[in-house]
């Protein structure tokens, strides 16, 4: 078994990076501006947020923070959204997810502009990715992506089970893994809570891609030995183990798992600082379309 390390990988991207917005500055153009917001007070969402602010400030970007109340109104959230929009200083733009339930994250996601969206969830966008166009790739998919070929983990003709459909890493990553290319050329199946004998189809995974939301679902006796495994799933649970009181889990048991796998991804550890590294990528190539 081989660990997936995506904080050393992340690591090098944000070096790789680092270098070309050198090489901006030296051309006499400005930083790469990131804005981010964050509405209301949900501790996990706090913690992703800040994380990327500290990235940012790692690679030499600009970064900008903007916390609003959890009782915005909707309007007002667009509006702010507009004027983000607007600003040719601000090259990229997320709004943290989730949002509260008075607001429509739909119409929140359409309303950034396609050029700015760096979360690459805009429907323009996925659906340049669908038709593999140029386009901003959504984070985690593409950190997935950026891992596999890292590693040189091999892909033609494999079976990739994807367990999870969002719009946000289920139904992406499927699109990616079976278009023509490297990453890709899988035979893909996306599975979900409505399968019929879904234990049945991951135990035939090559590669085995969880996005579904419920610790530590996959077991090791649901696996094909040599399975590679990104685990994307991360939830927070009370432990008195550790300082914080919380302990973070992903949707696969790694204790009963990783003896089955030749590749796997540590929680946390493994797809979390890759969706960073791609947000920071996704920024510099918005800078880079500009210029």
């Amino acid at each position: 078994m081989k660990l997936l390390d995506g904080k050393k990988v992340a690591n090098d991207i944000k070096h790789e990076i680092a270098i070309e917005v050198k090489k901006l500055l030296d051309l006499g153009f400005k930083k790469p501006h990131l804005a981010a917001i964050l509405v209301g007070n949900n501790g996990a969402s706090e913690t992703y947020v800040n994380a990327k602010v500290k990235a940012c400030k790692k690679v030499g970007f600009d970064s900008t923070l903007i916390r609003l109340s959890s009782s915005i109104e909707e309007n007002d959230l667009l509006d702010k959204i507009s004027d983000i929009n607007n600003d040719n200083n601000i090259d990229g733009l997320i709004v943290q997810l989730p949002l509260p339930d008075h607001i429509n994250e739909k119409k929140i996601t359409e309303s950034i502009s396609p050029n700015k969206d760096v979360d690459g969830f805009h429907p323009e966008n996925l659906g340049k990715m669908v038709l593999n166009l140029p386009t901003f790739l959504p984070a985690t998919p593409a950190g997935i992506i950026e891992l596999l070929a890292r590693y040189k983990i091999t892909t033609d003709s494999k079976y990739c089970v994807v367990v999870g459909r969002s719009h946000i890493v289920g139904s992406p990553i499927s699109i990616l893994m079976a278009r023509n290319g490297n990453p890709g050329n899988c035979t893909v199946t996306i599975t979900h809570s409505r399968t019929k004998e879904i234990h049945n189809i991951i135990k035939q995974a090559d590669i085995l891609i969880v996005a579904l939301g419920k610790a530590e679902f996959i077991k090791g006796n649901m696996l094909k030995k040599g399975v590679t495994i990104i685990d994307v799933g991360i939830t927070r649970k009370k432990s008195d183990k550790t300082k914080s009181g919380w302990k973070l889990f992903g949707d696969v048991d790694f204790e009963s798992c990783r003896d089955r796998a030749s590749f796997i991804t540590p929680v946390p550890g493994g797809v979390g600082p890759m969706t960073i590294a791609m947000l920071l990528k996704n920024t510099l190539l918005a800078v880079q379309r500009k210029k």
